[in-house]
């Protein structure tokens, strides 16, 4: 039996009898509708509820959405927006007004865009372009960063920004592309062949700022998706807020929230560098200090087979500590100087922190090394010079360099060396030992 029906006992209802039992009809007996139109006298009170109305060109109906739905729309609704609204058909009791209470609320075209993004995303799926094992590692830290977007948008601001707090040397480069309208994908693609052409970035990042579906509609192209996936340098995708997801997200080989986040990702930290650069100083004074321990070991070694009873020996033998000590005070001295000056570099690196100054820097450097690595091979001659000088003075007393003037050993038959005129008598036979050779005698005679 129909609600509206008077029944015997009741001839008449109220208004808000009525009221409340038509809003129950209409909600029972319509399903969730999608609603096309344009907004009009749209009213936003301080209860965060939104009124307008909906209208085409030849009817209108009042809408209502409450604060709970409508703080999830993504974009800000104005006078004249064609929108398209999920909606349930009720009545508002308190006027008799029919109405519309919407539940979602996107810019016309959406639905069609979100149904062939989709459908795009599916076959790509299928063809194995978004999964993890042909996405490529990113270069850490990156030589050369490459930027695909707008040069007037906040992308690229934001990216810059980012990097020149982090990492202010690291070199970018940008392609400048349009990143939304009816040109925008074949822009994009076209500036990821050039970066690849060129050659200069070992990686790229392509994004925008936020915006709705039809903005980034772009980075949802197959033409974009399949230069992302084709290109030779890795690619991170950073389109939109962290809500957004595009087709390049999934295509790229690293999906990143925002812009800034991508450049956050990417860029080397330099306290991080300024550690490393600590660690390299205390290697190279390790090294010297090995260096300088291994000289010692062998300057030991080598004063200690300089051992002679002589006195001359052993005032060279002096001379030569001295001549250590001099040695270690002046590479300490030399190494103290490398340090205070690396210490000031270290300074200026801080304060500016430029690529080229640096490089600069470690040119100056170098022969400086190379200075020192000079002087310690000249000062190891001159010892080498030394103790060939003393090996010469060491023989010049030895028996053999006076058999060399002239002289020569006279020993028995057994080898005894025959000293004294009575260790032999006549007939007996002796040697001679000459400085090349030696003789053998008869001795005639023996005389005081």
């Amino acid at each position: 039996m129909n609600r509206l029906t008077p029944t015997p006992n009741r001839t008449a209802i109220s208004v808000s009898e009525l009221n409340r039992q038509v809003k129950s009809l209409l909600e029972h007996s319509f399903m969730t509708l999608m609603i096309e139109g344009e907004i009009s006298n749209l009213a936003r009170p301080s209860s965060g509820h939104w009124y307008f109305t909906l209208k085409d060109d030849r009817a209108q109906v009042r809408c209502a959405m409450f604060r709970s739905r409508n703080q999830q729309v993504r974009f800000r609704p104005k006078e004249g927006d064609q929108v398209t609204v999920r909606a349930k058909v009720s009545l508002y009791e308190g006027r008799g007004d029919f109405q519309l209470i919407c539940e979602q609320m996107q810019e016309s075209g959406q639905g069609r865009l979100q149904q062939a993004f989709e459908q795009l995303k599916h076959r790509l799926e299928q063809e194995g372009l978004f999964t993890q094992a042909r996405k490529r590692l990113l270069p850490r830290p990156p030589r050369h960063i490459g930027v695909i977007t707008s040069p007037t948008g906040a992308a690229i601001h934001d990216i810059l920004q980012v990097l020149a707090r982090r990492c202010p040397a690291m070199p970018v480069a940008l392609y400048p592309t349009a990143v939304q309208g009816a040109e925008a994908a074949a822009q994009i693609v076209r500036a990821i062949e050039l970066a690849n052409r060129d050659g200069r970035c070992d990686v790229l990042i392509l994004g925008r700022g936020g915006g709705s579906l039809e903005d980034l509609w772009p980075f949802n192209e197959e033409a974009v998706a399949r230069a992302v996936a084709a290109s030779v340098i890795p690619v991170v995708s950073a389109v939109g807020h962290e809500v957004d997801i595009s087709i390049s997200d999934l295509v790229a080989d690293l999906r990143a929230p925002t812009p800034s986040a991508a450049a956050e990702l990417l860029s080397p930290d330099q306290s991080l560098q300024q550690q490393q650069l600590r660690q390299l100083r205390q290697r190279l004074a390790r090294r010297t200090r090995q260096l300088l321990e291994r000289e010692q070991r062998r300057l030991d070694h080598l004063r200690a087979r300089l051992r002679h009873p002589g006195e001359r020996l052993r005032e060279q033998s002096q001379r030569l500590d001295q001549l250590e000590l001099r040695l270690q005070r002046a590479l300490q001295q030399r190494l103290q100087w490398r340090h205070t000056r690396l210490s000031v570099l270290e300074q200026r690196l801080q304060r500016s922190s430029p690529q080229r100054l640096l490089a600069h820097k470690q040119e100056q450097l170098q022969p400086l090394h190379q200075r020192l690595h000079q002087s310690m091979r000249q000062l190891l001659q001159q010892r080498r010079q030394q103790l060939q000088f003393q090996a010469r003075q060491l023989h010049s007393v030895s028996p053999l360099a006076t058999l060399e003037r002239g002289y020569a050993i006279v020993q028995t038959e057994q080898g005894q060396a025959v000293t004294r005129q009575d260790q032999v008598k006549p007939g007996d036979r002796v040697r001679v030992r000459l400085h090349q050779g030696q003789l053998a005698c008869t001795v005639d005679r023996c005389s005081d």
